[in-house]
């Protein structure tokens, strides 16, 4: 495993870390999950050299801070960060424009949901606090500004991040400048550059960490998926694949298919392709088994893409807006 400097925070962090919707089940969650085989991928991961894990509050409400807490107790002693999410008061993902700080995180539920955090992890401190949705417009407002610098200051919070909207990487750039930002979660993969436009050198200016998250657009960088493919309807998969995004995210990945290298899957050049900027901290992939760490985990360290196939994946970039169903 390969190391990265955690921007300002100056944490050494597994280039490749652990994203942990996946495990977590429940409602508005993946289906399939299971807690066996969850913590078994987690076990996996540290033997790998995982050292970062992201979770949230909303992953199986509290669920995956518990198995994650677990995991700690197990470790105690080991160097391993930990990254969490304050859910929105209101429940909705993404925030819009209209969203008024008062109702999505005010200071009593930004405190509130720092304790629940805490108590599902069983830890004293969380090393990373993020708000799961955020807008710009918020950036000056002190009713946010004054408990994270409070729970700073009081050591309960060592570092505070913003998990940015899907397809909305600008919207972030003007909190950056009240210096309490000390990193960004952003969707970046082949298909999503977007980032690269003006959130990666601003974080670099300010030597915030960059942490890039849904690096297989899904499960569509996998290859996997097809125009027929369906899934339960209380998997939250069922309402982001709508056929309109379906047919078209597959029809995206078919294209891509043929720059795929004969020696290399599509989840491995989706991995290399993020890994190549060197704005990313991290990059936190989901992983349910075994099978998917070791694969995942396993980029780790591989030599750069060659500049022939970086320019040809850099021409699949697609560029969205957000929807009603993209949440």
């Amino acid at each position: 495993m390969e190391y990265r400097r955690f921007g300002r925070l100056g944490w050494q962090v597994s280039e490749v870390g652990y994203g942990m919707w996946g495990i977590a089940g429940g409602e508005g969650g993946w289906s399939g999950a299971d807690d066996a085989t969850g913590q078994e991928a987690l076990e996996e991961s540290i033997r790998g050299g995982c050292n970062f894990f992201d979770t949230a509050w909303i992953y199986g409400r509290g669920h995956s801070e518990e198995l994650l807490g677990q995991l700690l107790e197990k470790h105690a002693g080991e160097q391993l960060y930990v990254a969490t999410k304050i859910p929105p008061k209101d429940r909705k993902w993404p925030s819009t424009r209209n969203s008024r700080l008062a109702d999505v995180f005010p200071e009593d539920h930004i405190l509130e949901y720092t304790r629940k955090s805490l108590e599902g992890l069983g830890t004293e401190s969380i090393d990373l606090l993020q708000f799961h949705v955020w807008e710009d417009g918020w950036a000056d407002d002190r009713s946010w500004q004054d408990p994270i610098r409070r729970l700073k200051d009081e050591g309960v919070v060592k570092g505070v991040g913003i998990s940015v909207n899907r397809w909305e990487p600008t919207n972030v750039l003007k909190t950056l400048d009240t210096g309490l930002v000390d990193s960004v979660q952003v969707i970046y993969n082949i298909f999503d550059q977007a980032p690269e436009d003006e959130l990666f050198a601003a974080c670099q200016e300010r030597d915030i960490a960059v942490i890039a998250r849904v690096p297989f657009d899904e499960g569509t960088l996998t290859g996997t998926l097809t125009h027929e493919t369906t899934w339960p309807e209380d998997d939250w998969r069922s309402s982001y694949f709508v056929p309109e995004n379906l047919h078209a995210s597959v029809d995206h990945a078919d294209r891509l298919k043929e720059a795929v290298p004969a020696d290399m899957t599509m989840p491995e050049l989706a991995l290399r392709f993020i890994l190549q900027h060197p704005a990313v901290s991290t990059v936190i992939p989901g992983m349910r088994s075994i099978r998917h760490v070791a694969a995942n985990l396993g980029v780790s360290g591989a030599e750069p893409l060659s500049a022939e196939l970086y320019a040809e994946l850099r021409r699949h970039r697609w560029d969205r807006t957000p929807t009603a169903w993209s949440q």
